[in-house]
């Protein structure tokens, strides 16, 4: 009996091995290379401070722990995209003004948002209705502020949450002040409905953003959002570039044609004024 036992155990183990092998392994998924690189080209960016605003090869490659040939390949990309620039008679390396480009830009977004938030809530509390700043990346804007109506159907719009500049009024009040090249790149890019009534023609979007220089102020009758009709108008910096949008969004059943033509210049008026405090002298105009 006991060899019997052994013998019918035997091919049980035999085929649990066979399944352990056959089991596919879960290999650890590697770090994919490039990103050491960016992480080292970071690296070396954040090594500059206020007291130390211009740094060596050899100083550099002992504070990041790699070599001198690897730092110079690094930084010489760096200073081709402008984010370092090299000293000519010190051969020692700076930050480059590409990077005070790019932090002008979040501090631009902050001080928008910082400078807007009261009138929103001016604004909200004007209307009853949903109000939001919005700005524009690529072809898409981003809500950065948002303040909900307190009415139990209202329109809502997470901070970060995106949407197609083509179809959203904040969209168009941005796009309707930007150079021809960017305008024709968000086109190009495709214009895909996101509901039945969305505008897919380019040409009738290119009219839409004539008309809204023409007026200072967008509208949009679900062709973003089904149900919903919004009106934003574009928020200028101190040079005279529109960086972001105010909308005001609310349910079609309570934003009749009667409601729009009156919350339309209660938007303008919000826009005009929170770029005023950017600095925008209205009286130059646009």
């Amino acid at each position: 009996m006991a060899v019997s036992t052994k013998a019918k155990k035997a091919p049980t183990q035999r085929k649990l091995a066979a399944v352990e092998l056959a089991a596919p392994v879960k290999a650890k998924r590697p770090e994919p290379q490039r990103l050491s690189s960016v992480a080292m080209a970071v690296r070396l960016l954040k090594s500059f401070s206020e007291g130390e605003a211009e740094i060596g090869v050899t100083t550099l490659s002992r504070r990041l722990g790699v070599a001198k040939s690897t730092v110079y390949r690094l930084a010489s990309t760096l200073v081709s995209e402008g984010l370092l620039e090299q000293n000519p008679e010190t051969e020692r390396y700076r930050l480059g003004m590409s990077l005070f480009g790019l932090g002008a830009l979040v501090r631009q977004r902050m001080d928008v948002a910082t400078d807007a938030r009261p009138f929103l809530f001016h604004l909200r509390e004007a209307t009853g209705e949903t109000v939001h700043l919005a700005i524009l990346e690529g072809a898409e804007i981003v809500f950065v502020l948002n303040l909900e109506s307190n009415q139990a159907i209202r329109m809502r719009a997470d901070l970060g949450a995106r949407k197609p500049a083509f179809c959203t009024a904040e969209g168009r009040a941005m796009l309707a002040f930007q150079p021809k090249e960017i305008v024709d790149d968000v086109l190009a890019k495709g214009l895909v409905p996101r509901t039945p009534k969305t505008l897919i023609s380019e040409r009738a979007i290119r009219k839409a953003l004539e008309d809204v220089r023409a007026t200072g102020f967008a509208t949009e009758d679900e062709q973003s959002e089904l149900g919903m009709r919004s009106v934003a108008a574009p928020i200028r910096n101190a040079n005279g570039r529109v960086i972001a949008a105010i909308g005001l969004a609310g349910p079609m059943q309570r934003i009749s044609d009667e409601a729009l033509a009156s919350f339309a210049p209660l938007v303008v008026d919000a826009a005009r004024t929170i770029s005023v405090r950017l600095g925008f002298n209205s009286l130059a105009g646009a």
